[in-house]
């Protein structure tokens, strides 16, 4: 009877766990309509440039592709362009960090108006930021004559004069990264710090900075990327002197104009490959601070 019992009883099999699971509805109804939206809106605007750029750039070749990046002209505009994104992003990673701790930790008359100044740059176009940093250090400008007579310094269409437009394109993106979690961080952890005995330093470097690393981290990625990429605000104060401040966003602007369309995507294939990694390098960076700090 017990054996007749056991035969009635049926056991789900690995297929009907699999349909039973794919047709329980889901917590958030319409996953299926927004992933496919979301997938379709990332492939048509990011992933299918990026492959018609790679396809173009194929039609060199393998060698005709290195040909056309490895140039002097070119590799040096990496250089201009690589090398100096990396100076205006650390120092804003510096003093971001000091103008988000001071918007959060302190109360001051024009806080507001300084902070709603941070933000300049995502609203003034980059070729009047470009127009105005120009005429300022300039060798007759406010600036950059007091500069050129006292200190001997060129700013202006000198590589100093590059870093000083990337660092002010890419400041808001330091410091609108840190600031949320300065104002989020709960003061508790330093009270407690203070309590056993640790010094303002060592409360500082032991208990707020680990905590606002990965956010600096990339706040670094984002300002480094955004100098990569800036045309408008640079080709002004620049010079575009070839091999000395010539970028690569200019650099592909004049293979076009050349009709060398094969070459500018070549170009920018190269120059995408390298961001990638570099920005892969910093996520992962990122990503072990992160859990770390979480231990």
């Amino acid at each position: 009877m017990v054996a007749a019992a056991s035969a009635d009883v049926a056991f789900p099999t690995k297929g009907s766990a699999v349909t039973s699971i794919l047709k329980k509805p889901s917590v958030l109804p319409g996953f299926g309509l927004t992933l496919g939206f979301t997938l379709s809106y990332l492939g048509i605007l990011v992933l299918l440039p990026f492959g018609a750029l790679i396809v173009k750039a194929g039609g060199l070749g393998w060698f005709g592709f290195w040909n056309a990046v490895l140039t002097p002209r070119v590799l040096a505009a990496f250089q201009v362009s690589f090398g100096l994104s990396l100076v205006a992003a650390a120092i804003n990673a510096v003093f971001g960090f000091i103008v988000a701790w001071v918007l959060v930790r302190y109360q001051f008359p024009g806080k507001r108006l300084v902070d709603a100044l941070v933000d300049l740059p995502f609203a003034l176009p980059t070729a009047v930021a470009g127009i105005a940093l120009s005429a300022l250090y300039a060798p007759n400008g406010w600036v950059g004559k007091p500069l050129n007579e006292l200190f001997g310094l060129k700013v202006a269409f000198t590589p100093l004069g590059i870093a000083i437009a990337l660092t002010f394109v890419g400041l808001p993106f330091v410091v609108r990264t840190v600031q949320p979690i300065l104002q989020e961080l709960p003061p508790e952890e330093e009270e407690a710090a203070v309590s056993l005995g640790a010094t303002r330093g060592q409360t500082f470097w032991q208990v707020v900075f680990p905590a606002v690393l990965p956010a600096l981290v990339t706040g670094f990625a984002l300002s480094f990327a955004r100098g990569v990429g800036e045309y408008g605000s640079v080709i002004f104060i620049a010079g575009n002197m070839p091999g000395l401040t010539e970028i690569l966003p200019l650099l592909i602007v004049i293979k076009l104009e050349q009709y060398d369309y094969a070459g500018a995507a070549a170009v920018g294939t190269s120059m995408l490959l390298v961001s990638f990694v570099m920005l892969l390098i910093l996520n992962i960076l990122q990503h072990w601070m992160r859990s770390r700090h979480a231990r």
